[in-house]
C-alpha cells in the first residue's frame, strides 16, 4: 500500500520550517501532499494562487511532494486522496496539545488515517507564519525565514 501523507495548513506564508518538516519526512512516506486549507474568517497575506505557487516552485525538484488546496474537514479531503497519515510539524508543548487534540478527534472520524508528528529542529522553533506574516506587511526582511529562492515580493 502507497503511504501517501497530508500536511495541511493555510502556509501563509510557508516557511524554512514548513519546508524542514516536509523535507525530513520524505523517507518516512510515498508520497507528501502539501494540502493548503482555505480558511474565509482568516484574513489572508497571499492569495491561495499564489500559495500553491510558491510551494511547487519549493519543490518542483521532487517529484515525491505535489500541493493542493481544499476547503472543508481535512479529514475529508484524506479521504479523497486516499491518504494514509496526516504531517504536522510540533514547535512548542502548546503546539503539541493543540494537535493532539484534533489529532485524536481526526482519528475518531477517519481511524484509517494516523496522525505523525515531528519535532521542528532548533533553529525552527521560533518560526511561524504569523510572525513572518507581521515582518512582511511592515515592509521588514523575512528572506531569512523563508524557503531559499521564494521572492515573497513576487507574492504580494
Amino acid at each position: 500500500m502507497e503511504k501517501i501523507a497530508v500536511f495541511p495548513g493555510s502556509f501563509d506564508p510557508f516557511t524554512v520550517g514548513h519546508e524542514n518538516i516536509v523535507l525530513r519526512a520524505l523517507d518516512l512516506f510515498d508520497r507528501i501532499i502539501v494540502a493548503i486549507g482555505i480558511h474565509s474568517t482568516k484574513q489572508a497575506l497571499l492569495k491561495i494562487e499564489d500559495r500553491v505557487d510558491m510551494i511547487s516552485q519549493v519543490f518542483s525538484n521532487n517529484k515525491q511532494v505535489s500541493v493542493d488546496s481544499f476547503e472543508g474537514l481535512t479529514v475529508d479531503y484524506c479521504k479523497k486522496v486516499k491518504a494514509t497519515h496526516m504531517l504536522r510539524g510540533i514547535r512548542t508543548s502548546a503546539d503539541f496539545e493543540y494537535e493532539r487534540a484534533i489529532a485524536q478527534i481526526n482519528k475518531q472520524m477517519l481511524p484509517s488515517v494516523e496522525s505523525i508528528f515531528l519535532l521542528t529542529t532548533p533553529e525552527h522553533t521560533p518560526v511561524n507564519s504569523t510572525i513572518i506574516r507581521d515582518i512582511i506587511r511592515n515592509g521588514g526582511d523575512a528572506s531569512l525565514f523563508l524557503p531559499k529562492g521564494v521572492d515573497i515580493k513576487k507574492y504580494l
